[in-house]
């Protein structure tokens, strides 16, 4: 690859190509926020605000509660909460300690809960009561030493600390336990190469691996997208919480705005269209994550013209490639600006994006963000010229230490400090990159590598189609095929057959891609951040 800088000519003005990175911890980025915006509101949940000063305080509680319980520092203690105010507060008690923190995706049943309590040695879990029926019946089969049930009630009045004026009976919420403590925790030396995060892995192609995520990581990737985002004002922005904060996506958005000392609206059910937009236009929201899922649900919201969504200055989809039909009708139904990135769990997550500004490519997941390298290379490691399809290998300050307890996974992840993602990408002559699929999706056709992402994208392109996903499957003939997993929008059920796809599929696409075979499904199968589990779809396959 002859220049594999070229991209950089394509930053938008005032992004640098190279940013300092302080030595600092996510604890300092706290602190920093709390000094400078002491009375804005840090959070917006149901229609209440937790001032910054008032989260410091919660966060106080927690670290000196977790400290009076023999936390100490490298300890790890689990959280699992839908996205709440609490979700921040207590993520951050623990790290004010030199505490680690695993979240826990709040789908998660009894086994899955097991299994991250275990490999992260967690000492410490903190949760939702509601999830009571499915952790209580496993913890005693964990290290867990303490177990605590929290209530959001506290989180729904203007100080979550204040006494409750009923006493609810039964045994004490976290809340009420930190409510008995002074906000005096000790003060631990943390530094930026200490582990503050154990992020596991989507599990979308396996068991899913805990990647130790530093201070450093963290920050690093939260100062990168700071540069990325030209038109910014600290102290005056409000980020949207749709996606769940356990995930590496939102997590590092939720410090972002942590840093920018913005107001962190949450969404109580973003499944729901009308509540995400409730939100925007009650807080006025400027930044908004998610997901293709999350816009395209938004697009299909039949009242979605009656809205005003003008305050949105950027809105970022990840986790997923974005088709480019959801993206045109977005920003043709909003008059919002919508760019896709692309990121994983060991890079913190943030790898690339399109600038927002000017010249973006739509189907592309951009360039790379300042002090970020990257090469597509073949199996053997050689780096691969312009057009050709390799594996995508990066690096940059936030670039995982490894795995946890987990040498060998994490020795053939990371090679001579390069990280292996897993992704087959290709460069064009502008240095902007495209995501061709994973390696383990990849669809071997008659001689032919047909991508899914790419046959999804063009499937998008057919109005009866609400969601779909491409897989690969064994034919009669013993021999690899295409099949395509479909729901229809509402007003076309019953009414399009599998014929009628595989149709409108030969007209559309080359003779190497367009499925022969076609099954409807209520709804594609879906990791929370909504990335499609094509390997939940092959395995149906093969139990058939």
């Amino acid at each position: 690859m002859s220049d594999q800088k070229i991209y950089q000519k394509f930053y938008p003005e005032g992004v640098p190509k190279e940013i300092g990175i302080p030595d600092k911890t996510l604890v300092d980025v706290v602190e920093e926020s709390v000094a400078n915006y002491p009375d804005n509101p840090a959070t917006y949940y149901m229609g209440f605000q937790l001032s910054y000063t008032q989260l410091k305080d919660i966060i106080d509680r927690t670290a000196t509660k977790l400290t009076q319980l023999g936390i100490k520092k490298g300890d790890c203690v689990a959280i699992q909460f839908a996205n709440t105010p609490s979700f921040i507060a207590y993520y951050h008690g623990i790290l004010k300690i030199g505490g680690i923190v695993t979240a826990l995706s709040p789908l998660f049943k009894s086994l899955e809960v097991k299994r991250q309590l275990n490999d992260s040695e967690a000492k410490i879990y903190i949760g939702w009561e509601g999830f009571s029926g499915i952790v209580d019946p496993i913890i005693e089969e964990t290290g867990v030493e303490h177990k605590f049930e929290s209530n959001l009630a506290p989180y729904l009045s203007p100080d979550p600390m204040a006494p409750p004026e009923f006493e609810m009976g039964g045994d004490p919420t976290f809340e009420d336990v930190i409510r008995e403590v002074e906000p005096n925790p000790p003060d631990v030396s943390i530094d930026p190469d200490d582990i503050a995060l154990l992020q596991y892995t989507g599990g979308t192609t396996g068991f899913p691996k805990g990647a130790m995520l530093t201070h450093r990581n963290i920050i690093a990737n939260v100062l990168q997208a700071y540069a990325w985002f030209i038109d910014k004002s600290p102290g005056e922005e409000t980020l949207l919480a749709a996606l769940p904060f356990y995930h590496i996506f939102m997590g590092t958005m939720m410090n972002f705005g942590l840093y920018l000392g913005a107001q962190i609206a949450l969404v109580f059910n973003p499944r729901e269209a009308h509540e995400i937009i409730e939100v925007i236009e009650a807080t006025q929201a400027t930044l908004f994550p998610g997901v293709a899922a999350i816009f395209n649900n938004l697009n299909n919201y039949e009242k979605i013209k009656e809205h005003d969504f003008s305050s949105l200055k950027y809105c970022i989809s990840g986790a997923g490639p974005l088709p480019k039909d959801v993206w045109k009708r977005f920003e043709e139904l909003t008059g919002a600006k919508l760019r896709e990135g692309y990121g994983l769990t060991e890079m913190s997550p943030f790898v690339t994006a399109n600038p927002f500004q000017e010249n973006f490519k739509i189907g592309s997941i951009g360039i790379p963000f300042p002090n970020t390298d990257i090469k597509i290379c073949d199996p053997e490691g050689n780096t691969l010229d312009i057009g050709e399809i390799g594996e995508l290998v990066c690096r940059g300050p936030q670039m995982m230490k490894g795995y946890y307890k987990r040498e060998k996974e994490t020795a053939n992840t990371i090679k001579d400090g390069w990280l292996w993602t897993g992704d087959l990408a290709e460069m064009d002559e502008d240095g902007y990159l495209a995501i061709r699929e994973r390696v383990k999706n990849m669809i071997k056709y008659k001689g032919h590598s047909v991508y899914p992402t790419e046959v999804e994208d063009l499937l998008y392109n057919y109005e009866p189609i609400k969601e779909c996903a491409v897989i690969g499957i064994i034919d009669d003939e013993g021999k690899e095929n295409i099949k395509a997993y479909i729901s229809l929008k509402d007003e076309f059920e019953g009414k399009v057959s599998a014929q009628d796809v595989i149709d409108w599929s030969k007209k559309n696409m080359g003779f190497e891609k367009y499925p022969r075979f076609v099954d409807f499904i209520d709804e594609i199968p879906k990791t929370i951040v909504g990335k499609v589990l094509h390997r939940e779809l092959r395995e149906k396959e093969q139990q058939k």
